[in-house]
């Protein structure tokens, strides 16, 4: 499986066939900080991921004035 991440810009490849929250655990990635897309759409961290997927891994931004 090919994941994109965002900020900083780099591709990896994984193996599939496992929920997105232990692909996201083997990137040392905190699931509650990033968005993970899948052909266009957002997926859940519960969601199974295929050998052949492509997801995206973007950063959650906030900010704003109190």
């Amino acid at each position: 499986m090919k994941v994109r991440l965002r900020n900083p810009d780099r591709e990896v490849e994984l193996h599939g066939g496992r929920p997105i929250r232990e692909v996201l655990a083997e990137l040392d990635v905190d699931p509650d900080t990033v968005l993970v897309i899948r052909g266009g759409e957002l997926v859940t961290r519960h969601e199974n991921v295929g050998q052949d997927d492509e997801l995206e891994i973007r950063p959650v931004i906030s900010g704003g004035t109190v």
